[in-house]
């Protein structure tokens, strides 16, 4: 998928890549799966994420 594309034209991409038989279930998760992963990347490359050790400190969980 291109980044240059407009929202739009990014979620017209995405609905014709499922098949003809698909809910609109499969239409609503695959878009939701789109902007979830747009939205980690932003964060990841403006340097908002921490390591997974510090995570699992804050939380108190252990390995």
């Amino acid at each position: 998928m291109e980044a240059t594309k407009t929202p739009k034209a990014q979620a017209h991409d995405l609905i014709d890549e499922l098949p003809d038989n698909a809910s609109w279930e499969d239409v609503v998760y695959r878009l939701e799966l789109h902007a979830s992963i747009e939205r980690g990347l932003a964060d990841s490359e403006g340097g908002r994420v921490m390591p997974q050790v510090e995570v699992e400190r804050r939380f108190g969980l252990r390995r």
